[in-house]
């Protein structure tokens, strides 16, 4: 129930629900557009971040990906530290879901939150979940306790950016005919012909709203051209 392709997964280093691209990446074949050659990129190579890539610095549209290899765990093991599955583990009492299970928890999960970009256009989440020190999210959970936050093994923690927006009073607002969704803060939707300068606008606001009382500056998922 995410729009898009497996040649643009890598570039995105996709994910959700507690579970990234670079989990599962095994490898990549790409056409080098400089020499017309084809390489082949191991994980190593392709320099995964956060919503990140070497697709999206060193080699931006420098590559064409044609073929995407993946690696899956046997025997399969449910990844179930996003919140929102754990909140189904209690309201099912279901302790050891199959993968068909959390196949249909996620849809049921997304139709919920998310608006369907075939009725409603929108790009998905807009801002990249900000990460902090393990010092700066305590300074937030001191001021606001009920802040959504995840550990990292690294030790720094990942907020949740949609809660944030929300906290600010964001959501439902409006520039013209650009909104962030009354079902889900982190997501910028089009209500019909708003214009590039009204969804950059709003963005642009909302940055500041969130700096203004968390000191933290969201950073835009999607690439602006």
């Amino acid at each position: 129930m995410i729009p898009g392709t497996v040649g643009a997964a890598p570039v995105q280093n996709i994910g959700a629900y507690g579970v990234e691209l670079k989990d599962r990446f095994e490898s990549l074949d790409a056409v080098d557009l400089v020499t017309g050659r084809s390489v082949l990129l191991d994980a190593a190579m392709c320099h995964f971040g956060y919503r990140d890539s070497v697709f999206k610095n060193v080699l931006a549209g420098k590559s064409i990906i044609t073929r995407v290899r993946f690696r899956l765990p046997r025997p399969w093991q449910p990844v179930l530290g996003y919140l929102d599955l754990e909140r189904k583990l209690h309201e099912t009492g279901i302790t050891h879901p199959d993968a068909q299970q959390i196949f249909d928890w996620i849809c049921a999960i997304r139709r919920a939150k998310l608006p369907d970009p075939a009725e409603i256009g929108n790009a998905g989440s807009f801002f990249k979940n900000p990460v902090v020190s393990a010092e700066q999210c305590r300074d937030i959970i001191g001021r606001d306790p009920e802040i959504v936050h995840y550990a990292l093994p690294d030790g720094r923690f990942k907020l949740a950016a949609g809660w944030l927006i929300d906290a600010c009073g964001w959501k439902g607002k409006s520039v013209g005919r650009a909104a962030v969704y009354e079902r889900q803060a982190l997501v910028l939707v089009n209500r019909g012909g708003a214009s590039g300068a009204e969804v950059v606008t709003l963005a642009r606001a909302i940055q500041e709203s969130v700096y203004g009382r968390f000191g933290i500056r969201l950073e835009p998922e999607p690439v602006m051209i």
